[in-house]
């Protein structure tokens, strides 16, 4: 007992950052820093999460309320969810010569459905589905060639986001595209925020992606890149609001109360609930307006960036 005694007051080992940036692959040597959500690559600009989460971390961090069956969002959230998946995928016919469509990260499909009804033929990646057309397995694996390959907000979840986009860009056919959607870590709201920034998202989200990094890395595989958007990548405004409503005493989680019961990480009472989304209601002409300028000065809180193979 003694020896074990002993054994439990030895401090645990620091958790650190991966040995080398995820993104460029550069080793985190002396010109890393710490900035909010982890480790910052002095290489590229991307920051990896620190501590860098095991498998079984990961697995945790997915399971339960992150996406029950019974969908993520109270009220008519997970309806416009389904509209804007469906703009995305007319987006994607429009811009895309013919063939199939690759969605990595098809979370519960509805993409591939808004797909499948324009006609499209179209598979999904994911870590785990019950889907006919959605395949556990990494990009490398997917086969192709891909008219168009959709990585909507899936390059940050990623281990190796930098070589599965150089995986996408090889697997587009002639005149394909590659539509892709990040947090923006080099957003106002990332750097108003800081650590309490809703787009960290830690320990899912594995590294935090400035905006000129991801146009580098798709000219470096051979892209053109064709449209880049400050509101296009979605959670712009609610982003700010989030942060905005998360600096009242007791740091309530607006992302909480929007959510189902079974989809939030901790319980609510009516009347808390209540209260936050009245906040979140009194705060929004603040968080629209901030919104509008980092639009306009091209820090929006996500990036969206169309780029074609030529």
């Amino acid at each position: 007992m003694l020896a074990a005694a002993a054994a439990d007051a030895i401090p645990a080992a620091p958790r650190k950052p991966p040995e080398r940036c995820p993104w460029c692959a550069q080793p985190l040597g002396r010109d890393a820093r710490t900035a909010p959500g982890g480790t910052l690559c002095g290489a590229c600009g991307v920051t990896s999460t620190t501590p860098w989460p095991t498998d079984a971390e990961l697995d945790a961090a997915y399971a339960g309320p992150y996406r029950p069956a019974s969908g993520r969002f109270s009220g008519p959230g997970d309806a416009l969810l389904r509209r804007s998946r469906a703009r995305l995928a007319r987006r994607i016919d429009t811009l895309a010569p013919p063939g199939p469509v690759l969605d990595v990260g098809a979370g519960d499909g509805t993409l591939l459905d808004a797909l499948h009804a324009r006609g499209r033929e179209a598979l999904g990646l994911e870590r785990d589905s019950g889907r006919a057309d959605v395949r556990a397995v990494e990009i490398h694996e997917a086969g192709g060639p891909w008219a168009a390959i959709v990585l909507w907000h899936t390059l940050e979840h990623l281990r190796a986001p930098g070589a599965a986009l150089d995986d996408a860009a090889e697997k587009l056919v002639p005149g394909g595209v590659v539509a892709v959607a990040v947090p923006n870590a080099s957003s106002m709201q990332a750097s108003a925020f800081g650590e309490r920034w809703l787009a960290l998202d830690v320990p899912r989200h594995l590294t935090h992606i400035p905006s000129r990094a991801l146009r580098e890395r798709l000219r470096r595989a051979g892209l053109r890149v064709e449209r880049v958007s400050h509101w296009r990548g979605g959670q712009i405004v609610f982003g700010w609001l989030h942060g905005l409503v998360g600096t009242l005493p007791g740091r309530p989680d607006l992302y909480d109360a929007i959510r189902r019961p079974e989809a939030r990480t901790k319980p609510l009472r009516p009347r808390e609930r209540t209260a936050i989304l009245a906040a979140g209601v009194a705060l929004a002409p603040v968080a629209v307006i901030a919104s509008l300028i980092e639009i306009v000065l091209q820090r929006g809180g996500s990036v969206y960036v169309e780029a074609r193979r030529v």
